[in-house]
């Protein structure tokens, strides 16, 4: 479990995003549901950041949109976030993926979800 966040950083290992679903599924009931949850929304994030570096130019709707849906429900369910893997998740999104509607959606839902009244951030 400590060294699956560290694999699922890496692009397109959609297996290893199997596992993790099954670990937060045993997880379900548990007090460390919602550390674990933060791990995967931190390693989602760079996942993203990862993806965009990668196909600068283009999107590749195939394998960014799950990941994509998966940072939004997580989003959801943590509501919290590493102030430094959010700047880069931006910088990195605004600079490579400005035109890509998905991630834009995402970015709006973050953006309502983060910064409301009562967030710290």
């Amino acid at each position: 479990i400590d060294q699956l966040p560290a694999a699922l950083e890496k692009a397109e290992n959609n297996e290893s995003w199997t596992v993790a679903d099954a670990i937060s599924r045993v997880l379900e009931n548990s007090e460390e549901l919602h550390s674990w949850r933060r791990c995967l929304l931190s390693a989602c994030m760079k996942g993203l950041i990862v993806m965009y570096n990668r196909s600068k130019e283009e999107s590749k709707q195939g394998i960014e949109r799950p990941m994509l849906l998966r940072l939004e429900e997580l989003l959801h369910l943590v509501e919290e976030v590493d102030p430094d893997d959010w700047y880069n998740l931006v910088k990195t999104g605004l600079k490579y993926r400005y035109r890509d509607e998905a991630f834009l959606k995402v970015l709006n839902i973050a953006i309502q979800l983060l910064y409301k009244k009562e967030s710290s951030l």
